[in-house]
Parts: structure tokens; C-alpha cells; sequence
């Protein structure tokens, strides 16, 4: 995993070029970035995710950089990685259904809340406008801000090393979860998960476009299997 620690943290390798006292201001700059993300996730603030994205666009500005960055980089078989991300997904998605809800639900005594998607069973109409928003917001932009930017961020402030590593991808994940409050425990717990999963595509595939491709894949079968038969918690 130490070659994925070196892509997952590119911009704090950078750091090793400069003087020492501009290494310090950019890590101070860093850790004010991962502080300002992390309250608009807490405090809520608008929508988080257009919060964030804002504050990565003037992060990139004032750093001369582009999305590269933060994760996306070209793949050389990008078909071959989309079947491989697609078939993981989907035996992700049976594990979370088989195993890891069922057992939230029986510890917790509780569901996931889906609230938010009353309605969809039947209907194409909100089916095609929520898959809509699921690749663009949901899964480009979360995936940029909670897969990309806040764990590089992260990564400058505490180094490309394995525990820096590790620390970036539990803060960005419960981060994440944490924006998902609306689903209840199970769902934050469930989202958690997920958003882990998603950061390994990412560093196994050393790209941020798997992550989106299994966010959106997720979403997708999700969504779709709603539509169909209504809502699902759990195998068992």
C-alpha cells in the first residue's frame, strides 16, 4: 500500500521541494482547509458538498494545480477498470445487504431511513431525474470533495506515510457519513462502510474515477431496485 500512499498524497510529496518555513505555511493552510470542510459537514451549511467544491476550486487556484491533483489520472485499459469496478461494486452491495445491515439493524433495533426516497417505487419519472443527480452530484462531486480533496488536504498536514494514509481515509470517511445524518445511525454507519470501499477502488485503481464509477454503480443498483420492489433492509 505504500506506492497508493505516495499517489494518495502527491501534493504533500511536492512539499519535500520547498524550503522548510513554505512547507510549514502550506500545512497550516491545509489543516485551515480540512478544518473549514469539516464544519461545513457539521454545521451543515447549505449543501456541504457545493460548499466544499467551492472552497477545492480556490484551494486549486491559489496552488496552481489542477483536478489531477486530487486523484484523477488517466488509466491505461479505463474499460477494463469500469467492468472490474462494476462487478466489485455489485458484490459490495450483496455484502452490505447480506451482512453488515442486517447486523446494524438487529444491534441497533433500528432502519435505515429512506425517506427521502418515498415515492420512487414505480416511478420512472423520479427514477431517471434521481439517477441524474446521483452521477453528478453524488457521485463526481462527493466523490471529489470526500475521495480527493479533503483526504490530499489531509495528507499534507500529516505526511505520506501509512498512518497518514490510514488517518486521511477514516477522517474523509466519517466526514462523509456524517453528511448523510438524514438515513439515521444505520444509514450513517452503512455510508461509513461505503465511503471506505470507495477509498480502496481508489488507491487499488491509483485513480479518483473509480471511486466515482462505484459511487455511481451503487447508487444505481440501489435506486433502481427501489423502483422496482421498494425499499430493502436487509437480507435477513
Amino acid at each position: 500500500m505504500a506506492d497508493n500512499a505516495g499517489m494518495a498524497a502527491s501534493s504533500a510529496d511536492k512539499l519535500s521541494d520547498q524550503p522548510r518555513a513554505a512547507q510549514g505555511t502550506w500545512r497550516v493552510v491545509a489543516l485551515a482547509e480540512v478544518v473549514l470542510s469539516a464544519a461545513a459537514v457539521a454545521f451543515d451549511l447549505f449543501l456541504p458538498t457545493i460548499v466544499i467544491l467551492l472552497l477545492a476550486s480556490i484551494s486549486l487556484a491559489i496552488r496552481r494545480t489542477g483536478p489531477s491533483s486530487l486523484g484523477f489520472r488517466k488509466v491505461q485499459q479505463p474499460g477494463r477498470m469500469v467492468v472490474a469496478v462494476f462487478v466489485l461494486t455489485i458484490g459490495w452491495s450483496l455484502v452490505q445487504l447480506g451482512l453488515t445491515m442486517p447486523i446494524l439493524n438487529h444491534l441497533t433495533g433500528q432502519r435505515q431511513n429512506l425517506a427521502q426516497f418515498e415515492g420512487l417505487q414505480g416511478n420512472l419519472t423520479m427514477l431517471l431525474l434521481l439517477l441524474g443527480l446521483s452521477w453528478t452530484l453524488a457521485a463526481l462531486g462527493e466523490e471529489t470533495v470526500y475521495r480527493g480533496y479533503i483526504p490530499t488536504r489531509i495528507s499534507e498536514v500529516l505526511g505520506p506515510r501509512r498512518a497518514g494514509l490510514l488517518l486521511a481515509v477514516g477522517i474523509s470517511s466519517a466526514l462523509f457519513a456524517l453528511a448523510h445524518t438524514e438515513q439515521g445511525v444505520i444509514g450513517v454507519g452503512l455510508t461509513f462502510l461505503d465511503a471506505v470501499f470507495f477509498s480502496v477502488l481508489k488507491l487499488r485503481f491509483r485513480t479518483l474515477w473509480a471511486a466515482v464509477l462505484a459511487h455511481g454503480f451503487n447508487n444505481t443498483i440501489g435506486m433502481v431496485t427501489f423502483y422496482l420492489i421498494g425499499p430493502i433492509y436487509g437480507l435477513w
